[in-house]
C-alpha cells in the first residue's frame, strides 16, 4: 500500500490561515514581541497549528528581555543569540548572517494531528509560512524537538531521540543549521531556502496525485 494513502485526505487541499491579533495595547512590549498564530486546515477542520514570534530588536523595549518574559523556550533563544544589555544579535551572531533586515523571526511551534504526521508536511508548510512571515527578518530560528508529548511510544529513550533527530533532519532540509546547543538558525536570504521550497512544493503535489490515485483504485475495485 502507498504510504500517501495513510493520510486522512487530499494534502493539497491544505490550507493556512496566518494571523495576528493587536489588542491596541499602547506598550513596548507588544510593539517589540509579536505573535503570529498559523492555522492548518483540511475542508475547514483544523489539523494542525503552528506559532511564530517576530521579534524586532530596534523597539523601545530590549528585544532580550522582552523574550524572557514570554516564555522560557523564547528565552533560551534569545540567550543563543542576543546580547542581553543591548538587544541586539550578538557579534557571533551578526557573523553568520547577511544583514537582510532588522528582526527575528521565531518559529516557536509545529503541530500536526496525528494521522497528518510521518510525511513531511510540517517542514513542507511551515517552509510556506516563514515565507510570508520573515519580511524584515535577518534571521529565522527553531529549536527542533517534539512538541507534542501525548504520544506513549515517546516515553522510551530511544524512540524520543530517534523522533527528535528526525525532525532536526526535517528542519536541516529546508535550510536551518546548528547553531548553538538546542538553536539553529536560517537566513532569509538563503539560496538554499528558495530551492528547497520548491522542491518542497513539488512533494506536496506528489503526495497529492498518489493519494488522489490511489483511493481512485481503491473507488474502482
Amino acid at each position: 500500500m502507498n504510504a500517501s494513502t495513510l493520510l486522512p485526505g487530499d494534502p493539497s487541499e491544505l490550507r493556512l490561515c496566518i494571523s495576528y491579533t493587536d489588542d491596541l495595547g499602547d506598550t513596548s512590549r507588544a510593539d517589540t514581541l509579536e505573535r503570529w498564530d498559523v492555522t492548518i486546515l483540511h475542508e475547514e477542520a483544523e489539523v494542525g497549528a503552528m506559532t511564530f514570534y517576530k521579534v524586532h530588536l530596534d523597539r523601545s523595549m530590549c528585544a532580550f528581555r522582552a523574550m524572557e518574559e514570554e516564555s522560557e523556550d523564547l528565552y533560551e533563544t534569545a540567550q543563543a543569540l542576543l546580547d542581553p544589555a543591548t538587544g541586539s544579535f550578538t557579534e557571533d551572531v551578526g557573523g553568520w548572517l547577511p544583514y537582510a533586515g532588522s528582526a527575528l523571526l521565531v518559529m516557536d511551534r509545529v503541530t500536526l494531528t496525528e494521522r497528518w504526521r510521518g510525511h513531511g508536511l510540517g517542514a513542507i508548510l511551515a517552509t510556506e509560512a516563514i515565507y510570508r512571515l520573515m519580511a524584515g527578518c535577518r534571521a529565522v530560528a527553531c529549536s527542533p524537538g517534539v512538541t507534542d508529548l501525548s504520544s506513549d511510544r515517546l516515553r522510551n529513550q530511544a524512540e524520543w531521540d530517534r523522533v527528535n533527530a528526525k525532525i532536526a533532519r526535517g528542519w536541516e532540509r529546508v535550510g536551518f543549521s546548528p547553531y548553538q546547543e538546542t538553536v539553529y538558525l536560517l537566513s532569509p536570504a538563503s539560496e538554499e531556502l528558495e530551492e528547497q521550497r520548491g522542491a518542497m512544493r513539488g512533494r506536496l503535489a506528489e503526495l497529492g496525485a498518489s493519494w488522489r490515485l490511489a483511493n481512485a483504485r481503491c473507488a474502482s475495485s
